[in-house]
């Protein structure tokens, strides 16, 4: 998902979190003596650590504990993007596993192993265990209790992925943290809702907000999406009742779609009758929480849609995305860079050379830039979209990352057992679609016989399924 993860939480959670836990805090009447300087200075990191050694001290009882949770949270919330950053870092830095007395209880275990009594040995287990849970990790779950406490990690977990990438301490802290959301963040504990446009207007903004593959524009785009003939699902977490996790958006047309902008046109596009539609089209999927990173959500929901959409609509037969291919032109350039012409059919580049009026170094790149220059011109288009096709398939199913397609979107249906049906030519003819696949898109098919063998043939061999279409541009 193409999101800002940087620096700051969202205004409206701050507020929310700000009023939630000072209402706990004055309710168990604990107090924070003295403030905190916004960009927590050494001097001020000493005395938000003794906070939080009382928090992970667990004196006073349950209620004590959430208020001390509650202020540790408030403090932070209230600092701005120095002083977040110097909170994580003492938190990555003083707050990780004990190592001395890990390795300790790791000898003593190592005593009892294979053959030493087994009580003591199950004991110096549960120590290991013990040991291994960082104080860092139990001071966040103590968060999980919190009004939007969830929201609040989910947050935190966004700015440490940002982090993380600058400096390597914060990745410990970060993948700490990933755990623990992973395991609140079971499939088992996300509820699928269909969203439609009688949905509080908060939501609706959200899912314009999250949008990361088709950006909307304004309200008539949303409520497009939303027509008879259109569906919405998302997931969503009870402890976050107001936040998609991730979202589809789905098209129930006749045939597989081939162009994008038709299935977002809100002028000239006529909205079909539902029943009548033998095909889903998923043509849009965004991760809304950028803290989830990492947690697979995606294949669960593809499943739990299609089977949602087979039960409401029994003439639908046909379940099919109409994806970008952001790697191709990427891929492409860097080819060209190494190949140069050789990159092409002898009868290829005779045809190419007829009609272009510079060299195929200079003119393929342009094709990934400004469509105007050739899609619009007939000879040209004509010459380039045999090329460019077959380069596009061959991206696909042989450019690979270990055993893994190349293609980031191609792994992702790939891995959840879709097979390659077909590529579309000039399916996306927005800028970003040029500037990602040359205008290129792709349909991926989800056979219900087909899921798991195509699912176990990728994961376990990093074998494809391709279609007879697909396979003719090779």
């Amino acid at each position: 998902m193409d999101q800002n993860e940087h620096a700051t939480f969202p205004h409206r959670t701050i507020e929310y979190l700000r009023r939630g836990w000072s209402s706990i805090t004055e309710a168990a009447l604990v107090r924070i003596t003295g403030n905190v300087r916004d960009d927590l200075p050494e001097e001020d990191q000493q005395r938000l650590a003794k906070q939080i050694d009382e928090c992970l001290e667990g004196a006073g009882g349950d209620v004590s504990q959430r208020a001390r949770a509650a202020d540790v949270g408030r403090t932070y919330l209230g600092l701005n993007q120095i002083g977040r950053r110097n909170f994580l870092e003492m938190l990555a830095r003083e707050y990780g596993v004990q190592e001395y007395e890990l390795a300790l209880a790791m000898d003593e275990w190592r005593k009892l192993f294979p053959d030493g009594d087994q009580l003591l040995r199950y004991k110096a287990e549960a120590k290991l265990r013990r040991l291994l849970k960082s104080p860092r990790i139990q001071l966040l779950s103590q968060f999980n209790a919190l009004p939007e406490g969830v929201k609040f990690l989910v947050d935190m977990r966004a700015e440490l992925i940002s982090l993380a990438r600058e400096d390597a301490v914060f990745k410990p802290l970060e993948e700490d943290l990933k755990q623990l959301l992973a395991s609140w963040f079971d499939v088992g504990f996300l509820e699928l809702k269909s969203i439609t446009w009688d949905a509080p207007a908060s939501l609706l903004e959200k899912l314009a907000q999250y949008e990361a593959v088709h950006a909307v524009r304004h309200w008539s785009d949303i409520k497009n999406r939303m027509a008879a003939d259109r569906r919405c699902y998302a997931f969503f977490h009870h402890q976050m009742p107001g936040e998609p996790i991730i979202y589809v958006w789905v098209a129930l047309v006749k045939g597989i779609s081939d162009n994008v902008q038709a299935l977002l046109d809100v002028r000239h596009r006529a909205v079909e009758e539902p029943a009548e539609a033998d095909t889903a089209v998923f043509y849009s999927i965004s991760n809304a929480q950028a803290g989830l990173k990492g947690i697979s959500f995606g294949n669960f929901l593809i499943k739990r849609v299609v089977n949602a959409l087979a039960l409401d609509f029994e003439n639908l037969k046909t379940f099919v995305t109409l994806s970008p291919i952001p790697g191709f032109c990427p891929w492409l350039q860097q080819q060209l860079a190494d190949q140069g012409a050789g990159l092409l059919l002898k009868a290829e580049r005779k045809a190419l050379e007829s009609v272009l009026d510079e060299p195929l170094e200079l003119a393929f790149p342009r094709m990934c830039k400004d469509q105007s220059l050739w899609y619009r011109q007939q000879a040209k288009e004509k010459a380039i979209r045999g090329p460019l096709m077959r380069l596009c398939a061959t991206y696909l199913s042989e450019a690979k990352s270990g055993s893994n397609a190349l293609d980031p979107v191609a792994h992702f249906h790939l891995s959840n057992g879709a097979s390659m049906e077909r590529i579309n030519w000039l399916a996306d003819t927005s800028a970003k679609g040029f500037r990602q696949s040359a205008g290129m898109m792709m349909n991926y098919l989800y056979k219900a016989s087909r899921i798991e063998k195509n699912h176990e043939a990728y994961s376990s061999a990093g074998k494809i399924q391709q279609s007879g279409s697909f396979k003719a541009n090779l």
